[in-house]
């Protein structure tokens, strides 16, 4: 069995910022060390099954308990463990961050990220598994100069500064998307992907090039030198899943990426939805499985959802959920608007670890609020102090994530 009781780190090893919970090889009153810390601290399978399960915080203030703790838990073996039983705690809404659990809140990974920056003021593009995709704000009016990117670990506070484009500085109006792809096992060396506007092609297309970028080799390069689009194209909200990264039927272009081959593939639709009635209310990624939420444009607003999830070989979609929200407006009256329609709009889906525990993200004209999908139950998580429009741009999982770039 082992002792938890507090311990004492030998005086080689002790750090002021070690947690208290630490497990390393521990001291008994009669400062001699116990058969059961030994065990632990010389058997590096026992140290990780042990270590595995604790919070991220606690792995973070371990690092600096000595060399061989700080090697064990920066390899590649514990981190991709870990992060496979990683959490999203919450998510940022633009840089505010937004618990999910405002009983027992984990400690915000950062109140802002100016301070890891070379100039303050940043936004968040994207969040893929636990990286963030980060770019400057706009400088001053009539300031002509290349946007910056960065790839950002809120959980580790690594910092990467992704290179220009191909074509310098003239190319950097002409950027119509930006997007991150990372995976722990399946692209553990990130991407960024850009769409680019090369001219219209007639009246009814667009002309565009994509550009990727690998960390590995930490170089631009042109992997589609140019592919049509009907106009207007939009390519919003992109999501990496399953090898691919794939923009969401917002509008008539329903594209998706395939990274090891570095081809463009058309996005099927769920079957009997056809794309001239439907509006797309939430499309994105969790715990491996890719989601869509969309209603009829011709019908009025419903509190009666579909969630579809596609399946893994890319082919179609299947009902994953069926939602009925109709005691929402009960609890929160500011859900039906003064025009008689639901104001009601999906930020995430959230799969849990275990089945029961997947819900949604939601917000009201006033509160985010979370809805388990199993047992229906309900809860606000925040409240704002007076309404004012969101894009749904702003919002961005937070994943926990050890792993290095």
């Amino acid at each position: 069995m082992v002792n938890t009781r507090r311990s004492k780190i030998s005086r080689k090893t002790q750090n002021q910022n070690t947690p208290k919970t630490c497990l390393s090889v521990v001291e008994d009153s009669d400062q001699k060390p116990t058969e059961s810390g030994a065990l632990i601290g010389s058997n590096d399978d026992l140290l990780t099954e042990i270590l595995i399960r604790l919070p991220v915080t606690s792995i973070l203030g371990f690092k600096s308990v000595s060399k061989h703790w700080r090697l064990l838990l920066s390899q590649k073996h514990f981190t991709q463990r870990y992060d496979k039983l990683s959490k999203s705690p919450g998510f940022f809404a633009s840089n505010k961050y937004v618990p999910f659990d405002v009983e027992n809140p984990n400690t915000p990974p950062f109140r802002s990220l100016d301070p890891y920056f070379d100039r303050s003021g940043f936004d968040i593009l994207q969040s893929c598994n636990g990286l963030l995709l980060c770019s400057p704000d706009l400088g001053p009016k009539g300031h002509i100069a290349a946007p910056k990117y960065y790839v950002f670990n809120p959980t580790t506070k690594q910092l990467a500064t992704i290179p220009p484009l191909l074509g310098g500085l003239k190319v950097h109006k002409t950027i119509r998307f930006m997007g991150l792809a990372y995976h722990q096992t399946d692209c553990p060396h990130y991407k960024l992907v850009c769409i680019r506007f090369l001219e219209c092609f007639g009246e009814f297309l667009e002309l565009f090039q994509l550009q990727t970028y690998s960390s590995d080799t930490g170089k631009w390069k042109i992997s589609v030198e140019s592919f049509h689009a009907i106009k207007p194209a939009f390519f919003y909200q992109g999501v990496y899943w399953n090898g691919a990264v794939f923009w969401g039927p917002y509008y008539q272009n329903y594209l998706y990426f395939k990274l090891d081959v570095e081809q463009l593939q058309t996005l099927p639709l769920p079957v009997g939805l056809p794309s001239s009635q439907i509006i797309a209310m939430y499309f994105g990624e969790s715990r491996g499985h890719l989601h869509l939420i969309v209603r009829n444009k011709y019908q009025d607003y419903s509190l009666h959802w579909n969630v579809y999830e596609m399946l893994s070989d890319h082919s179609g979609w299947f009902v994953k959920y069926q939602l009925q929200l109709d005691e929402l407006p009960g609890a929160f009256p500011e859900v039906v608007s003064g025009y008689g329609y639901c104001d009601l709009h999906v930020i995430d889906v959230v799969r849990g670890e275990e089945e029961e525990n997947t819900f949604l993200v939601l917000r009201t004209p006033e509160k985010f609020i979370t809805y388990n999908v199993h047992d229906k139950s309900y809860k606000q998580i925040f409240s704002f102090s007076t309404y004012s429009y969101m894009d749904p741009s702003i919002f961005h999982r937070y994943t926990e994530t050890l792993s290095s770039f």
